[in-house]
């Protein structure tokens, strides 16, 4: 019923069919957002509790390649008193829209989204007059649901991730995250952010806070050291890994987690960064316990290998012109090493 009941909301395509129509001033969004917000019983204040990395791009945004390493990378280390909880999101959905909410990597319950699912709706439909009709679209009432969810049941760590843009996208109510990551940019949504490059980054940085830095890539993390293992295939995400454990690093510190002085620099940002504008970020030696998320992550559906009976399936999603070469690259790579013949 719960299932039945969130289909019948305005799904994300009328949504963006919306937008394009009215044009109006996006700030709007936002205020309708925290209208919802409120209507459903929590105030925006209430989300300072949620300790929350905050994360877009186009890429992936972190979960292509980081948010799942961003959950073994906070976990496990021993030494390091880190949190047992973290929350991160998988949108779209695979297989089921529980999916989209997750504690500690798995799925919300079906018990715990059909309580949550209905605890939400009764109080929007309760508040409901001439003048706050609507009732919010997909993905706004489950980032409302996700919210309560995340409250409710006490998680030490919330990874929340935009649906689309930043500046103006409904998570963006968020006022106090404990750090915000932004992962490669691509061309998509031209209609709703613009159809370049620069304004699509303008969009996707509305989710800034101060400082601001770049984030080095992977192979200054390896130098002198070990190559990193990752879990998923793709020269681009390696670019994901890196993000994913400046992250960690910046949320643990952030929140004064013991043992993070273990994570010492390898040289400082201003010493790599002369040729930016913007600083970029020390490098520093990850702990087992990142080594360990980066190695072990999987991501269902993507860069995922299924041998069946005498078939093969390769099976990878992409949505922009660049994400489907990635893709093609992938798969190219995954079938010659599947040709080899085995030692």
């Amino acid at each position: 019923d719960a299932i039945r009941t969130l289909n019948t909301l305005q799904t994300n395509a009328s949504y963006l069919e919306q937008v394009k129509r009215e044009r109006g001033d996006p700030r709007v969004q936002l205020e309708a957002m925290r209208g919802f917000l409120e209507r459903s019983g929590l105030q925006v204040e209430d989300l300072d509790r949620l300790n929350i990395i905050h994360v877009t791009g186009t890429k992936g945004k972190v979960s292509g390649g980081g948010q799942w390493a961003l959950g073994g990378a906070l976990r496990g280390e021993p030494g390091l008193n880190v949190p047992p909880c973290p929350a991160p999101p998988s949108s779209p959905h695979l297989v089921q829209v529980r999916e989209r909410i997750r504690i500690n990597g798995q799925p919300l319950s079906k018990e715990l989204f059909s309580k949550y699912f209905w605890l939400v709706y009764r109080r929007l439909r309760g508040t409901k007059d001439e003048s706050q009709a609507n009732m919010p679209a997909y993905f706004r009432f489950l980032t409302i649901m996700a919210f309560h969810v995340f409250l409710q049941e006490k998680v030490d760590l919330a990874v929340v991730e935009v649906g689309i843009g930043g500046a103006f996208d409904c998570t963006n109510i968020i006022r106090a995250p404990v750090v915000c990551g932004v992962s490669s940019l691509g061309i998509d949504h031209t209609s709703i952010l613009g159809d370049t490059v620069e304004k699509i980054a303008w969009q996707k940085g509305g989710i800034f806070k101060c400082p601001l830095y770049l984030c080095p890539e992977l192979d200054a993390f390896e130098e002198g050291r070990r190559v990193l293992e990752l879990g998923l295939a793709g020269s681009h995400q390696r670019s994901n890994a890196a993000l994913a454990l400046q992250l960690s690093r910046t949320w643990l510190q952030r929140r004064g987690y013991e043992g993070t002085d273990v994570l010492q620099d390898v040289l400082p940002g201003a010493e790599l960064s002369a040729q930016h504008s913007v600083p970029l970020a020390p490098t520093f030696c990850p702990s087992d316990a990142m080594i360990r998320g980066l190695r072990d992550t999987e991501w269902p559906g993507r860069t995922q290998v299924l041998p069946h009976g005498p078939v093969t399936w390769y099976i990878d999603g992409a949505h922009t012109t660049s994400s489907i070469q990635a893709c093609v690259r992938w798969f190219r790579q995954a079938a010659l090493n599947e040709d080899k013949p085995q030692e």
